[in-house]
């Protein structure tokens, strides 16, 4: 795999991020990213900020946050009547996490041919001191000769409230840390464990960094995973802890994410099970979602 392969492959879908069924509307939205983010903002609506925008969640609604793929959030959406050219009222937007902001914002991407994957790690802008668990998405921009990182779940409500000291369109690699450079600051001792972890639970340390290294190392394979559905050796408790060489290694490749570092999580991945996204469970969600259980070449 050289580079030009690794550009490729990130502009066309995963099994998750097919938006098929809707292409006239994504067609219809602009190419440039802001307008994307803003797209993606008006159809989502973050499980935890919702009182921010004063809606109540009904135990209904909060179940949509169970959703994966990019089609199941655009027909939910369609629904309400919320609509990619046409914002809706807040309590007509999809409930999702920061996940479903990166994971539409990516399928959005991909569908338009611009290279875009979902990163997965930590935020420093949400919590004084605190790295709170966070998604990204990030598109090659050819212009520039680099990827950049997108907080596409900041639209300005919330931008008023956290008051970034950024460009959300732009965000600064050590403001939003990916999982694998979070793991490596905290192993050299660079960075406390227990700064990471989950806004608003007892949630951190070391484990659920080596969580979201997990969690990124199947979105670069362009599986979207929910934020809760751990898997392979990181699902098994404890066993980790005694792999600690491997966790080392994966964050390595993870956080350089580029062609060689790929190529080296293929074999990885291909050689060891307990590193590869389960078939079944993606085979599930699109059975259960998109109505086929064939997974979508990769």
């Amino acid at each position: 795999m050289n580079h030009e392969d690794l550009l490729a492959y990130y502009a066309t879908p995963g099994p998750f991020t097919g938006v098929e069924g809707f292409e006239e509307q994504v067609d219809a939205l602009p190419n440039d990213i802001a307008s994307i983010a803003d797209a993606v903002q008006s159809l989502l609506l973050h499980e935890a900020w919702a009182p921010a925008y004063e809606v109540k969640l009904s135990e209904k609604r909060t179940a949509e946050k169970e959703l994966h793929t990019a089609v199941a959030m655009l027909r939910r959406a369609a629904e309400m009547d919320a609509w990619l050219l046409s914002p809706p009222r807040a309590d007509r937007r999809v409930v999702g996490v920061c996940r479903h902001f990166a994971t539409l914002f990516v399928a959005v991407l991909r569908h338009k041919g611009i290279p875009a994957r979902a990163r997965v790690g930590f935020a420093s802008y949400f919590e004084p001191d605190k790295h709170v668990d966070h998604w990204t998405g990030e598109y090659w921009n050819h212009e520039q000769d680099r990827w950049i990182l997108v907080d596409a779940q900041l639209d300005e409500l919330q931008r008023t409230l956290v008051q970034p000291d950024f460009d959300t369109l732009d965000v600064p690699r050590d403001r939003f840390i990916i999982a694998g450079d979070a793991w490596r600051m905290c192993r050299s001792g660079e960075a406390d464990p227990m700064s990471f972890g989950v806004g608003g639970t007892d949630l951190w340390g070391l484990e659920e960094i080596m969580g979201d290294v997990f969690q990124d190392l199947a979105a670069l394979q362009k599986v979207e995973l929910l934020p809760w559905g751990w898997y392979g050796l990181a699902s098994e408790d404890g066993t980790w802890e005694r792999e600690l060489d491997l966790v080392d290694r994966l964050a390595a490749l993870t956080s350089a994410a580029d062609a060689d570092a790929l190529a080296k999580l293929r074999v990885l991945t291909a050689n060891d099970a307990r590193l590869a996204v389960p078939a079944e469970r993606v085979e599930r969600v699109q059975e259960a979602e998109l109505g086929t259980g064939s997974t979508r070449p990769a």
